[in-house]
């Protein structure tokens, strides 16, 4: 494959997991650093893979758009929608499935950039979800099995 490029964006967002049964089970918020890898088998002729001006513009459009001071929850917690949608102004994005760091990355992968990188000649390779300053989760495309989700934490002393 071509040359790749990375562009990383924060944004502001609460979520819930839904049946957690830990405190993540409670509405809270992170302050996400999300990393676009972005990958082309050509170079324009000013010998860029994509213009990273360009490539923050989509993926921080989007994400300004649709996550970013928002509270992403799973379309089973009919719970959370329900509460959520009784605040007003409400910004509520229902994901299809748990909004965990690796499903996070995992939608915005699969779903949002072949969208916001359509004509561009660049393709998403890896998505990589910060929640933490010491975790990640990242989704990346394996040419043999698709796409594949992991998990990183950081050691850490006195945790």
């Amino acid at each position: 494959m071509g040359l790749t490029i990375m562009r990383r964006i924060k944004f502001c967002a609460g979520h819930r997991l839904y049946k957690h049964g830990g405190k993540c089970e409670h509405f809270h918020g992170h302050n996400y650093v999300c990393d676009f890898f972005v990958t082309g088998d050509t170079q324009d002729a000013v010998g860029r893979v994509m213009d990273f001006s360009e490539l923050k513009s989509r993926c921080k459009g989007w994400l300004d758009e649709h996550w970013d001071h928002s509270f992403l929850v799973s379309h089973e917690d009919d719970n959370a929608i329900e509460a959520l949608r009784m605040v007003k102004p409400c910004r509520l994005f229902i994901m299809p499935y748990n909004p965990t760091a690796e499903n996070m990355a995992k939608y915005l992968l699969e779903e949002v950039c072949p969208k916001i990188l359509a004509g561009t000649g660049g393709v998403a390779t890896r998505v990589r979800i910060w929640e933490t300053d010491e975790s990640f989760a990242e989704a990346a495309v394996d040419s043999k099995d698709g796409v594949y989700v992991a998990t990183f934490e950081a050691a850490t002393s006195g945790d």
